[in-house]
């Protein structure tokens, strides 16, 4: 019996929790690898190369661009990010699920190449006053920055109609579990599965 890895897109408006998510996720549910993106910008403090991102110069993306090595790619808040279309594709060989953060931008890129093999969640925080309280809290933004970031999230949320699932993350857990409970019922659904011949005979 074969099956293919799975693709779990998880896009959000900036603060709404969704690298948090990832992260528990990925430590509770087992053969799911959580996908490690390129970016230009600059490491935030506890963030690790090869770990959080693969940190590059924005002349060493621009690179990778025109050697199509990105399956998805996008400029975001004045910084670019890509997934590496080689990683995708190997995970999905060897049968391993990847969840991937992704901005709506790079979301709709990858539907184009990969929808038959993703599922996409959206997830969004329980008022707009709630997302700007966590940009607060988080500490790593100017005030500026943070009104840019909110006005991003008026535009992200209108994205929500395309995709499978919406979660509404008022409580961490709460909402991890919700997130595994997906995860795990797409894994039994029907059209994942590949079965040889005779698999029954005796």
């Amino acid at each position: 019996m074969a099956k293919k890895g799975m693709l779990f897109i998880i896009s959000a408006p900036s603060g709404s929790g969704k690298t948090s998510l990832c992260k528990r996720v990925v430590k509770n549910v087992k053969n799911l690898k959580h996908s490690i993106s390129h970016t230009t910008r600059a490491p935030r403090p506890r963030e690790k190369e090869g770990i959080n991102y693969f940190f590059v110069s924005e002349e060493q993306f621009q690179k990778k661009i025109k050697k199509n090595e990105f399956v998805e790619w996008a400029k975001v808040h004045q910084n670019y990010y890509g997934t590496s279309v080689k990683m995708i594709r190997d995970y999905i060989d060897k049968g391993t699920d990847l969840i991937l953060d992704l901005d709506v931008q790079g979301a709709e890129q990858l539907r184009k190449k990969f929808e038959k093999d993703a599922v996409f969640v959206f997830i969004i925080p329980p008022s707009l006053k709630t997302l700007h309280v966590r940009l607060k809290d988080r500490g790593s933004d100017s005030d500026r920055e943070i009104l840019r970031r909110m006005s991003e999230a008026d535009k992200e949320l209108s994205f929500y109609e395309k995709y499978d699932y919406i979660l509404v993350n008022r409580d961490l857990e709460e909402t991890a579990e919700q997130l595994q409970s997906i995860i795990i019922s797409e894994r039994c659904r029907t059209n994942r599965f590949s079965f040889p011949k005779n698999f029954y005979s005796r």
